[in-house]
């Protein structure tokens, strides 16, 4: 979980923090899990072996830490969109084309899938993955439960809605197949955009406030 493995470290040791995550990330599209150590961290970090162990665990936690900060960031952004005082249904867009192109950019410079790249870790990562579409869709009901209160959307349940939502883009993912494998950037974004505007389309009232083209 996103705030658990957050919160056992201080505001202090967030700088440290991310230098061992940028490595591991670098790394990752190096070697893969399997064949980075902690020797490989620390060198790639340029700290003591030790210090890796005074912030994670474990390989495994720093590479499962690594994937959650990437959601992090990705969640504070949908925030951000939340609480802007543009209609509904142009922030539900924009947030589900978020969710998929800030992930595609995260993990652009792997030449293997994450599932591939992270194979080994398949058991957690799954689990943390439902937890992270699990913080997403509540980001995505508040918009959702807005939209129904100012007329812009029909009347739905926020919460199942949500979830249908993230099930409907979770295909274009970079998770089974790596960015390469899905296609040039900007032809995954039309792609998104595309069935973003499908998805919201459905939602939208008649009457309600369009996106403006072009």
């Amino acid at each position: 979980m996103i705030t658990e493995r957050q919160n056992n470290a201080s505001s202090s040791d967030e700088p440290r923090r991310d230098v061992i995550l940028d490595a591991a990330d670098r790394l990752l599209a190096r070697y893969g899990y399997t064949k980075m150590t902690v020797d490989d961290l620390a060198k790639e970090a340029g700290i003591g072996k030790g210090t890796v162990y005074l912030h994670f665990k474990s390989k495994k936690d720093v590479v499962l830490s690594h994937v959650d900060r990437i959601v992090r960031r990705l969640i504070e952004r949908l925030q951000v969109i939340a609480k802007s005082n543009r209609p509904a249904a142009v922030k539900l867009r924009q947030m589900l084309v978020l969710r998929v192109m800030f992930r595609f950019d995260s993990v652009q410079h792997y030449t293997e899938s994450i599932t591939e790249v992270l194979r080994n870790l398949r058991p957690q990562l799954l689990r943390n993955r439902r937890e992270h579409f699990a913080e997403e869709a509540t980001v995505l009901v508040k918009v959702l439960r807005d939209g129904k209160r100012r007329g812009e959307f029909h009347q739905h349940h926020a919460g199942s809605m949500a979830r249908v939502l993230i099930s409907a883009t979770n295909g274009l993912l970079p998770f089974s197949l790596s960015t390469t494998e899905l296609g040039k950037r900007e032809d995954v974004e039309e792609l998104v955009t595309k069935t973003a505007d499908l998805l919201v389309s459905a939602l939208t009232l008649p009457s309600a406030p369009k996106r403006k083209s072009g």
